[in-house]
């Protein structure tokens, strides 16, 4: 069994998904005048439509996509969007919070903010544009689909640990698993998965204001 990956090298990987993802997050929005408790709903419902067909799309390659780290990087870097998405709703601004909620929702790992905060200190202005990338191609989809696929590069160094990640159904994780209309089946695990996500991270949240 392979020794667990240290808490340096995980918020060192969140931190840079947290700088790439929640730009993007912001520019995609939802509407202003949606209500405090139908926000979580849009991220993981109206995001999810696209989010998930990108995440999805490796499953053209069916089980040979498992043999891969492309299925769960590019899933996790799509999760990692509508986490912080739902992460803007509750007004979360401080990094440190922002990558204890990755770790958590996306890990399973419990990575308290304080934590973290220790451990951005060490680290602190070593990625900026090397990991964002020229402001220029970060505008409009293209750029959109190029600081996902760079945020799946970025999680590939922590990919077994994305193992933890929530997860569709039963049902549609196995048709998955076949070649081409695996994708049908990616596409379903995958929005269940993103909405899992959501609400995972919507309950934290939620928990750590009632707390």
């Amino acid at each position: 069994m392979a020794a667990p990956l240290p808490d340096a090298v995980v918020v060192d990987v969140l931190r840079r998904v947290d700088r790439l993802l929640t730009p993007l997050a912001t520019r995609l929005g939802r509407p202003p005048t949606l209500p405090r408790e139908q926000r979580n709903r849009w991220w993981a419902e109206q995001v999810s439509k696209v989010a998930a067909g990108v995440s999805a799309a490796p499953r053209f390659a069916g089980k040979l996509a498992d043999l891969l780290p492309l299925q769960n990087t590019v899933g996790t870097a799509v999760q990692s969007l509508v986490v912080l998405g739902v992460a803007g709703e509750h007004d979360v601004t401080a990094p440190a919070e922002r990558v204890s909620l990755l770790a958590r929702v996306l890990l399973g790992r419990d990575l308290p903010a304080a934590r973290v905060e220790s451990l951005l200190a060490r680290s602190a202005g070593t990625y900026v544009e090397g990991t964002l990338g020229p402001r220029e191609e970060r505008r409009g989809l293209r750029g959109a689909g190029r600081t996902l696929w760079r945020a799946a590069r970025l999680l590939n160094r922590i990919d077994d640990a994305l193992d933890a990640r929530p997860k569709g159904g039963l049902a549609a994780r196995a048709l998955s698993n076949l070649p081409v209309v695996g994708v049908a089946g990616g596409y379903l695990a995958e929005r269940e998965a993103l909405r899992r996500a959501a609400g995972r991270a919507a309950d934290l949240l939620e928990g750590a204001v009632r707390a």
